[in-house]
């Protein structure tokens, strides 16, 4: 009996260390990068940890109608946590845009992509990496500055256009060269001092309507406050220096 009471007196002299939970998450592949980096600062502050699942708006906004177990998903457009909004996946009011992403037409090739997008009408290269336009945002704008050039029907007529799963995969073939040409997303090519490898020509914000990026707490989570925690410290000065940085913009 007086060795339990010494170790209960011990016990309640100890400082109360709260429980480290696990968050989930799921993103799309252009943010990849950057949310590792968010989550690396957030569980160095807090303590709790995230574990980080990647993939495609479109298949993973139909993983989570289908019951996958995700707590919080940033989507690399508006329309997939939209309509978990609206169908009522997501936790009513989590929804926010966390960024707007900045579409770029890259070679691994330095010298191949001119300033003003004008290699894509020449014949110096053989395919360029476009991401899936029904289920990937960056694929999507990518069709539209090829549809704004008129170069579209012709390029997919010569089977010039490697069609990639995501806009992860896009950058990969890219890089690898298995594409001379991939639209891509300036936070997947830009280094840490704000240079570009390779060569890059920004197509102008009016040939592609506006990446809106935004993220929702599913609804279904069993780490609600948790979710709402990090949701919070996302909007907070700290992560959006981090988000600017990696090349994204902000809502004004």
């Amino acid at each position: 009996m007086k060795r339990l009471l010494a170790c209960l007196a011990i016990a309640l002299a100890l400082p109360f260390t709260a429980q480290a939970n696990e968050l989930k998450v799921v993103t799309a592949t252009n943010f990849l990068g950057t949310l590792q980096q968010l989550a690396g600062e957030f569980e160095k502050e807090t303590g709790h940890s995230i574990t980080i699942s990647s993939g495609s708006s479109g298949p993973v906004y139909a993983q989570i109608v289908n019951g996958a177990p995700y707590d919080v998903f940033f989507s690399a457009d508006q329309k997939s946590p939209e309509k978990l909004d609206n169908e009522g996946f997501a936790l009513p009011g989590s929804r926010f845009t966390y960024a707007i992403g900045k579409l770029v037409l890259w070679s691994a090739k330095p010298g191949l992509v001119d300033d003003q997008g004008k290699v894509l009408a020449g014949n110096g290269w053989r395919h360029i990496a476009i991401s899936n336009p029904e289920i990937a945002p960056y694929g999507l704008a990518g069709t539209q500055v090829l549809t704004h050039l008129g170069l579209l029907d012709k390029l997919t007529a010569e089977k010039r256009i490697v069609k990639a799963n995501s806009v992860g995969q896009a950058h990969s073939q890219t890089a690898s060269g298995a594409a001379d040409l991939g639209f891509v997303a300036l936070a997947q090519i830009i280094q840490k001092d704000g240079s570009i490898p390779g060569s890059h020509w920004f197509p102008p914000a009016d040939y592609y309507e506006p990446i809106v990026q935004q993220a929702v707490i599913v609804k279904s989570t069993r780490e609600k406050a948790l979710a709402e925690q990090f949701m919070s410290w996302m909007k907070g000065p700290r992560a959006v220096a981090i988000i600017k940085a990696a090349g994204y913009s902000l809502p004004e």
